[in-house]
């Protein structure tokens, strides 16, 4: 007999933590740990491995996505489902790029939140819900790359692992998809960033997303007189 699901849940508000620990165990998952913050979340979420994270956006103390992406660099076996009030498209972006495996609003059925928790604990990838493509189709939409001076500087290697990185994946998970050393990977975010003129990945990625969909507007029309 498998062992159940092990659940740590993020949230503010100990009342939403106490709904959803009501109905997660009432389905036969294990709740394991619990957090108000990103910084207790990512202490907490790396003690204590859980197979899935449960995670709030907006938190009063620090931001989940930054947890999201903490937590996926220190432990990518731990998976990440955010589960938000707000259906705001920079923030399913953002979570995406962090390495979210899924996006769910707080008004989702009960039924619904259990098979997808269960689904990514089990490796499903649920970032394509109707949500999660429509603020994704902005990067997946025919990438213009050299509309913009800096992306331009990328060889066609960089611009894969660029894209990887947008994905929210991490070094060894590029590295798996691309046939090359984790090292390799490194090396190229390290020339990636330079020719980007950032300082991080995340905002590598950001600049990624937000000069292709600006490359992917259609120029406005002209009328002769």
């Amino acid at each position: 007999m498998s062992s159940p699901t092990r659940v740590m849940l993020v949230d503010d508000h100990e009342i939403v933590r106490g709904g959803l620990r009501y109905l997660l165990e009432s389905a036969g998952l294990e709740v394991v740990a619990e957090a108000a913050s990103a910084r207790k979340a990512v202490e907490v979420a790396l003690a204590t491995r859980p197979d899935i994270v449960l995670m709030d956006v907006r938190l009063g103390a620090g931001n989940g996505v930054e947890a999201t992406r903490e937590i996926r660099s220190a432990a990518p076996e731990i998976k990440v489902l955010i589960l938000t009030s707000y259906p705001d498209d920079e923030a399913i972006l953002a979570s995406v790029m962090a390495g979210a495996s899924g996006y769910l609003l707080k008004q989702v059925g009960a039924g619904e939140l259990v098979r997808a928790v269960q689904a990514v604990a089990a490796g499903a990838d649920l970032t394509q819900t109707e949500a999660a493509r429509m603020a994704l189709s902005r990067l997946r939409r025919g990438k213009h790359l050299a509309a913009d001076e800096r992306l331009a500087r990328l060889s066609p290697q960089e611009e894969r692992v660029l894209e990887f990185v947008a994905e929210g994946k991490t070094n060894g998970e590029i590295g798996q998809e691309l046939s090359m050393a984790e090292k390799t990977v490194k090396n190229y975010m390290s020339s990636i960033l330079a020719k980007l003129e950032v300082g991080r990945r995340a905002e590598a990625a950001a600049y990624l997303v937000r000069h292709s969909a600006e490359g992917s507007r259609p120029e406005p029309a002209t009328h002769g007189r």
